[in-house]
């Protein structure tokens, strides 16, 4: 800011004037110092003292093909790689393909290149996640992404601007410092789906490149889907807080726990005596602490102020096991929705493990999901028979996914439904297509090894990705502090070149595209078929019958063709199928059918297009109070009962018949069964099909409608006489654990 003075200072109005004059030149020369004052102190604020031999690394010339807010993002990055911006540009030259520097996509591929760069150099910090400073960095990055060369950072600042005024926040003086400080205090400024698929899994620990947009709706679900620095702060304090919670309490042995080489204890539960953890076996309960590992659940029973030796439930071998939500209650009355059964081949009958809660069964959930995913992980590793390094790398993405869920969790109170959330291995086995989604995983694992390319390797380790990959979920876990494999040696500072990419799209990203766009299409038909469910049996007796109606009207018609009622009729009808089954024209019937459906709907399909489908129209039965429908279901299920009473007598004659209980009537069974043998070997099909018909047809034709009365009562007689197969009832006796 600068003030000129006034050239008729001293002239004009008097001195009253030129007292004032003078007095505005000395105030416009304080403010002007107050400003330069506060700008070098605000830069001083976010600006480090370097020693003068850093000052090419650490002052690094801005790029003119990068927005500003790019430009800090690189500045930095060359800080962490120790290299100039120039040197940076110049790799980006070498080791990216041609295709990925055309000039509509030069500046978004460079400002990946440095942040995947930088990004696996500051990660080999011991406390990362708990550094302010990457995490902002992690943040612009996002924004440099989104916004990486002039012309975008122009509209962002526009848009900003726009929101600035509608809020009625003013002004922003830092709006008019530089760049650098433009970025680190810019808290208005927010990052958008695309931006945090693309950097976030970048860092293993931060995202899966699986559940990378389904953690980004976990952190914006209250922010319209756009992601500000304080969300994605808060969620990686959050996660830095988990992890250290899981390193304190993991090592060789822990309370009861005799823990294996490589296990990792992911989370502890029922340590709060207000909120236990009821073991239910048979009729028997008791609270204890449950512990999940990588490999294993344990749960240790309270006993008089200790905990007893823990029972080991395994998750990582071949047992049959089955976990999943149930009820439970007090002496093994099914009553609460907040349990979950683990069964499998090592235990004698199901146990059940009931978190009480006074609400909902939110936390019964989380422990449900992490379960599972343990075990849908070690069931995906042995089904493609993985080397040991991919085995490793295959439980470190669940263990790094479980302690993201637990962020969430703790930080945000979120508990995602099957179709969001952010474990990987759930979500491939909750998604349609998600099968596709872990063979593409496992192509992808296919090419883990341990010997990554370096950086000094010739050419880009980037560019080989194709042909070897880190095992970028082992590595993170090593780098802070877990170790799963012993025996092979990791090198912490190799070059992870894992899920991401420059200007690539990983095959998992488009599998899991496809597969949510399945998902979209489920849920939206899972939505019409919300809305035309109806209550009450009589309501949904009243729609089918709606429904079959031209299936219903078809067999009526059959009905009265056989009953005879119209003699011409009948006649014309089974002298046309007779004849359709004499020429063979039998087996062309079905076809016919099938063709003209499908031309009807092309019909329809084609003169309905645009126009929704019009309500069906159902006239429902007169309402019924609750009683009335007590005794509907209970004459249905008498009826039912009925039935079944019925089939069983057919199936035990038929088996006092097969084992010769009346000896002369299973004589002429068997020679009838032989007989029909023959028949069935000589005679053409279509013969003996125009002789069904023809039976069946005219039995209520006036000229042998008596004789088949007749025949028929016979075959009701003799049916009568055969004896049913005896059946005793043997009760079990069902010992519970007391």
């Amino acid at each position: 800011m600068e003030v000129a003075p006034r050239d008729g200072g001293h002239s004009g109005n008097g001195d009253g004037d030129g007292d004032g004059n003078s007095s505005g030149n000395k105030m416009g020369t304080l403010l002007e110092n107050f400003m330069k004052s506060q700008q070098s102190s605000f830069r001083s604020l976010f600006l480090r003292k370097k020693s003068s031999a850093e000052d090419d690394a650490d002052s690094p010339r801005p790029l003119p093909f990068l927005s500003p807010v790019a430009n800090s993002v690189a500045s930095r990055c060359s800080r962490i790689l120790k290299v100039s911006t120039e040197e940076l540009c110049r790799r980006f030259d070498e080791e990216i393909p041609e295709r990925a520097r055309q000039p509509s996509v030069y500046a978004r591929n460079f400002v990946e290149f440095c942040s995947y760069k930088a990004m696996n150099e500051a990660t080999k910090a011991p406390d990362y996640l708990g550094d302010k400073e990457f995490r902002r960095l992690t943040f612009d990055m996002m924004l440099a992404w989104e916004f990486p060369d002039v012309a975008s950072e122009v509209l962002a600042n526009e848009t900003t601007t726009c929101e600035e005024g509608e809020g009625g926040d003013g002004w922003s003086l830092f709006y008019a410092a530089s760049t650098t400080t433009a970025v680190q205090v810019d808290d208005k400024r927010t990052a958008g789906i695309d931006a945090f698929a693309r950097i976030a899994p970048a860092c293993a620990v931060i995202a899966d490149v699986i559940t990378v947009k389904n953690l980004f709706y976990a952190l914006t679900r209250s922010s319209c889907n756009r992601l500000h620095f304080l969300l994605y702060d808060k969620y990686l304090r959050s996660l830095n807080k988990v992890i250290k919670a899981a390193k304190n309490v993991s090592g060789p042995t822990f309370s009861n726990l005799q823990l294996a080489e490589g296990e990792i204890i992911l989370d502890i539960d029922g340590t709060v005596p207000l909120q236990p953890v009821l073991q239910h076996i048979g009729i028997s309960a008791w609270p204890g602490r449950l512990t999940l590992t990588n490999y294993a659940l344990y749960f240790e029973s309270l006993g008089v102020g200790v905990y007893d030796k823990a029972v080991r439930y395994d998750l990582a071998t071949d047992m049959k096991q089955v976990i999943k939500p149930e009820l439970t209650g007090p002496l093994g009355a099914r009553l609460f929705d907040r349990a979950v059964m683990y069964k499998s081949a090592s235990v004698v009958e199901p146990v059940y493990m009931e978190f009480p809660e006074l609400k909902g069964s939110s936390r019964r959930d989380y422990w449900l999901d992490i379960c599972l995913e343990v075990l849908c992980a070690h069931r995906f590793s042995r089904k493609y028979n993985f080397r040991e390094i991919q085995r490793a790398e295959i439980i470190a993405r669940a263990i790094l996914g479980i302690f993201r869920y637990r962020a969430i969790s703790e930080a945000f109170n979120i508990f995602p439904s099957n179709y969001k959330t952010i474990l990987p291995y759930n979500l491939a086995e909750s998604l349609p297509g998600g099968d596709v989604i872990l063979e593409t995983l496992a192509s992808r694992l296919e090419l883990v090894k341990v010997d990554a390319p370096s950086h000094d390797d010739p050419g880009s380790p980037f560019t080989k990705q194709k042909k070897i990959l880190s095992p970028v979920s082992v590595l993170a876990l090593n780098r802070l502090g877990f170790t799963l494999l012993k025996q092979i040696k990791l090198d912490i500072d190799s070059v992870a070149v894992g899920d991401v990419c420059v200007a690539e799209i990983n095959p998992l990203e488009t599998a899991v595209k496809n597969s949510i766009l399945d998902t979209g299409r489920a849920e939206a038909a899972q939505a019409t078929v919300d809305q035309v469910k109806v209550e009450g049996i009589d309501t949904n007796v009243a729609v089918m019958k709606e429904l079959l109606f031209p299936v219903i009207a078809l067999a009526s018609r059959l009905r009265g063709l056989a009953s005879w009622e119209d003699s011409l009729k009948s006649i014309v009808f089974l002298g046309l199928v007779c004849y359709t089954i004499h020429r063979g024209w039998i087996q062309y019937v079905f076809p016919v059918i099938l063709v003209s459906l499908a031309l009807v709907m092309l019909w329809r399909r084609y003169f309905n297009r645009g126009k929704s489908l019009e309500a069906f129209r159902v006239t429902p039965p007169p309402n019924r109070n609750a009683v009335e429908q007590l005794l509907t279901l209970q004459d249905a299920v008498s009826q039912i009962e009925a039935l079944i009473q019925a089939a069983n007598i057919v199936l035990l004659k038929i088996r006092a018949l097969l084992f010769a209980v009346v000896p002369q009537t299973t004589d002429r069974v068997a020679l009838f069964l032989i007989i029909m043998a023959v028949v069935f070997a000589f005679v053409p099909p279509r013969y003996l099909i125009l002789l069904a018909f023809i039976e069946v047809f005219t039995r209520e034709m006036p000229l042998r409608k008596e004789s088949s009365n007749r025949w028929l009562r016979r075959m009701r007689e003799w049916w009568i006489r055969i004896p049913a197969a005896p059946v005793q009832l043997v009760k079990t006796d069902d010992k519970k654990n007391k």
